[in-house]
């Protein structure tokens, strides 16, 4: 029994020193004093003693003396990795450096300071940004008539283009010097999510102008000549920008792009100047039909060297006024039936002058490393936010919808089969407000969150599209039947727009999310890869000697939380259900970095060609930080009671996912004998959580299908328009009328519950409980207007043949309409004007 003791005792120092993470030094010694205890005290022969003693001091020699440590460790690792490790491109040296760590760097390391989290502080409005809203931007809302607009004009109302240009719209986040808004991202974000839940034309029509484009690029790294010019009248609507980055031959390959751009002598505006001479061909470009001003992504080259020594000077960003000869603009793409304006944009022998390239000519070069800066903002705010916007839309319209209508006499919203899509509907939106929160209020404090960008971006979109199918499943035929009653049709349409832009979502998960995080925000990698680049040995096992300590602690932390269920680890809240969130994703987190860190050391450089892997990797840090935003939010608004359900469906789906993900990871890593060794590190009792309940699924359906301050804060700022007959008021208002009335409507049913009716429609019920005295005669007046109301807001459209053939395009004239087609050429087949 007492050797049994002793071998536990021992099992304890050997996991608390790594999980502290103590010292070399410290260890050795604290090691040295249990050895002299255990001698002295355990009662174990002479044989044992001298065994664990001389294994002690053997380990603690080559430990301790450089030279054989640096023999046999340092330099076989050092050798390996040299070889194994790819040297890093340009483009991906610039894709990392463009951006900033923050949190999520805590989730890497594996033992998170929450106070780092917190430290961010809640995001809220200015008072400018909130008068924004309250005018202008509700009054914009209120022009715009979705339907008309996605099936009758294909395009914004004239009078709601010349609104947007003159309120502003387009210049949100340019300088106020430049007579722009100068808006936090916040409120960028607030406001796309107002108006993507009114149309989603009117929400890509603002956020391309103030997302990756000419104002972002000439704000951050244009002249002083480009910034006094263009920015004013970009900030007024005097010019409508577009970017063209996407074309055939070059999508989520933006590097592979072959519209090319070559310095030679040419002629502008009757003078002869050295310039630059562009062929492009690209499409999806929003905006591209009526821009004015067009920035363009193009290799540069300089094959007479008229600049440069170097033929080939890489990626280059500039401006170019669409009415120069040779631009071929206007044609429009038609996004799956949501027609904002995007089309296709060429371009045949353009002749610029130099200075057109953004920045001027000592940016010649360098606009991949300009795209990939803006986007790491850009891709947080406009997607997420139009996402977003859907998702708070449908669920203030399912929720409501679910309550006015009845089955079998009972609202629908009672049947445990849609309480689990009701129940998804409202964790996800919760879940999607709070990462987005988290991300624009990094922005705001000056972060460029290049990964939690793209966590957003991926899984804010991708939980939207959860949200539109649960959505249309409620709803059924009133979802599918398209016309001016159906609030449904056309975001339901939009979901993949929102998916493949800005980065794909298939893209953003397998290659950019773990891809960039595993470097940028691992404390030791990316410093090990430069002392391997500069040959610094001494430096690299420096590096090497934190990176085993790191590894080691968060095996031990693994271990250890795993076999107490987290119960010991640290927490910053005392509040015993969410204290236990925090120790859950402290677990996590360890869990993380010791299976993240042995998947690089193990695979190495051909880590990024494994995306199943790395997508999963990926999948377990995005859970992670959705749980963290989670938590914030619920601290900033002050803990809401009423708001619990809510968080707790959001974490228990997080926590489930990551368990799940954790779970393929094992199951299909490379390495199979690491992979039992990690299980029983990192799941030695099996899976750690279970999706949110049935119980919890019924709770967040009655906070949603309740009129209160919990629905509020969920659906938040979505618009309902002061028109009555609006399709989204209607529902609203029969929501609320229903909610008021509950009472007579259960005196109703109870009336006829007994009685041997034929007919059981509510308006013969009303008439019936009358007739038999049960309700009086203003009751009656109250719920026939009632079943007015719901009517109204069940109700779906028909048309004509010919109304239907309105709907539609004239082919022949689409077949006789000419179409440039430009060839890109090759700079080396291409002749050069000299």
């Amino acid at each position: 029994m007492s050797t049994i003791l002793w071998l536990i005792a021992w099992v304890g120092v050997l996991i608390a020193l790594p999980y502290h993470r103590l010292s070399l030094l410290t260890s050795t010694v604290a090691i040295a004093a249990g050895l002299i205890l255990t001698s002295a005290f355990s009662g174990l022969s002479w044989l044992p003693l001298i065994v664990l003693w001389g294994a002690f001091l053997g380990v603690a020699i080559f430990l301790h003396h450089p030279d054989l440590k640096r023999r046999f460790i340092t330099l076989p690792i050092y050798k390996t990795l040299s070889r194994s490790l790819p040297n890093l491109s340009e483009t991906e040296k610039a894709a990392l450096d463009a951006g900033t760590v923050g949190f999520e760097g805590e989730l890497f390391r594996g033992n998170p300071k929450w106070e780092n989290l917190f430290k961010i502080p809640k995001p809220c409005l200015s008072e400018e940004e909130q008068a924004f809203i309250n005018g202008p931007v509700h009054t914009v809302c209120e022009m715009v008539n979705d339907w008309e607009t996605t099936h009758v004009n294909h395009d914004l109302a004239p009078e709601v283009w010349n609104y947007l240009k003159n309120e502003g719209f387009f210049g949100l986040m340019i300088p106020k010097k430049y007579g722009g808004k100068a808006f936090s991202a916040l409120a960028h974000s607030e406001i796309l999510t107002i108006l993507a839940g009114r149309s989603i034309v009117l929400a890509s029509t603002v956020s391309v102008p103030n997302s990756l484009g000419p104002a972002e690029l000439i704000h951050l790294y244009g002249t002083d000549e480009q910034k006094n010019y263009y920015l004013p009248r970009l900030a007024k609507g005097q010019e409508i920008p577009c970017f063209a980055l996407t074309g055939p031959d070059a999508g989520s390959d933006a590097t592979a792009i072959p519209d090319t751009g070559m310095i030679c002598q040419g002629h502008f505006d009757g003078k002869e100047m050295i310039g630059i001479k562009l062929n492009w061909n690209k499409r999806y470009i929003t905006l591209a039909p009526i821009a004015t001003l067009l920035g363009l992504a193009f290799k540069l080259y300089d094959p007479n060297h008229l600049l440069s020594e170097k033929e080939e000077l890489g990626i280059t960003c500039c401006l170019i006024p669409t009415h120069l000869p040779g631009i071929k603009i206007g044609r429009r793409h038609f996004p799956i039936n949501v027609p904002f304006q995007n089309g296709p944009t060429q371009g045949q022998d353009v002749f610029i002058p130099l200075d057109y390239i953004i920045g001027g000519i000592d940016m010649a070069g360098q606009g991949w490393r300009m795209l990939v800066e803006c986007l790491s903002v850009g891709r947080a705010i406009s997607l997420p936010a139009s996402s977003a916007g859907g998702a708070k839309t449908g669920s203030m319209v399912t929720s409501a919808y679910s309550m006015i209508r009845r089955q079998f006499k009972t609202p629908i919203a009672n049947f445990e089969g849609v309480q689990e899509a009701l129940a998804r509907i409202g964790g996800f939106t919760y879940l999607m407000d709070s990462v987005r929160y988290l991300t624009v209020a990094m922005i705001d404090q000056g972060e460029k969150p290049s990964v939690p960008g793209a966590i957003t971006k991926y899984h804010v979109t991708e939980l939207g599209r959860k949200i539109a199918n649960d959505t249309m499943d409620i709803h059924g035929g009133k979802g599918i039947m398209m016309g001016p009653n159906n609030y449904l049709g056309n975001p339901y349409s939009s979901v993949p727009v929102g998916i493949t832009v800005e980065g794909a979502n298939i893209l953003t998960r397998s290659m950019i999310i773990f891809g960039q995080g595993a470097i940028r925000c691992h404390p030791y990698i990316i410093r090990q890869v430069e002392a391997l680049q500069q040959e610094n040995i001494e430096e690299f096992e420096s590096l090497l000697n934190k990176h085993i300590g790191y590894t080691l602690s968060n095996m031990s932390r693994a271990f250890f939380h795993g076999i107490t269920f987290a119960r010991f680890a640290s927490s910053p809240d005392t509040r015993p259900k969410i204290k236990r969130y925090y120790q859950r994703l402290a677990r996590a987190s360890s869990a993380f970095a010791l299976i993240a860190d042995l998947s690089m050391a193990l695979i190495g450089g051909k880590l990024k060609f494994k995306e199943s892997l790395s997508g999963r990797l990926g999948d377990l840090l995005s859970m992670m930080y959705m749980m963290s935003a989670t938590l914030k939010r619920y601290k900033d608004q002050q803990y809401p009671k009423d708001d619990f359900a809510f968080v707790q469906w959001s974490l228990d789906y997080c926590l489930s996912r990551y368990w799940d993900t954790m779970d393929d990871i094992l199951r299909n890593f490379p390495n199979k004998r690491v992979a039992i060794l990690l299980k029983l590190l990192i799941m030695p009792f099996g899976h750690a959580c279970r999706p949110p309940s049935d119980d919890l699924n019924r709770k967040v359906v009655k906070l949603m299908t309740t009129l209160g301050e919990s629905r509020s804060r969920l659906i938040g700022k979505v618009f309902i328009s002061s028109n009555p007959e609006d399709s989204v008021r209607i529902v609203e208002d029969a929501f609320k009328a229903v909610h008021t009335h509950q009472h007579l409507i259960k005196k109703v049913y109870d009336s006829i519950k007994n009685q041997n009716v034929v007919q059981s429609t509510f308006e013969f019920c009303i008439e019936y409980a009358f007739s038999a005295k049960i309700l009086s005669e203003e009751e009656a007046f109250q719920l026939r207007e009632l079943n007015e109301l719901v009517q109204k807001a069940i109700a779906v459209d028909d048309f004509s043949a010919e109304e239907l053939r309105g709907f539609g395009f004239n082919r022949a004239e689409y077949e006789e309409t000419p179409r440039l087609k430009v060839s890109v050429l090759n700079p080396s087949s291409q002749k050069i004007r000299s």
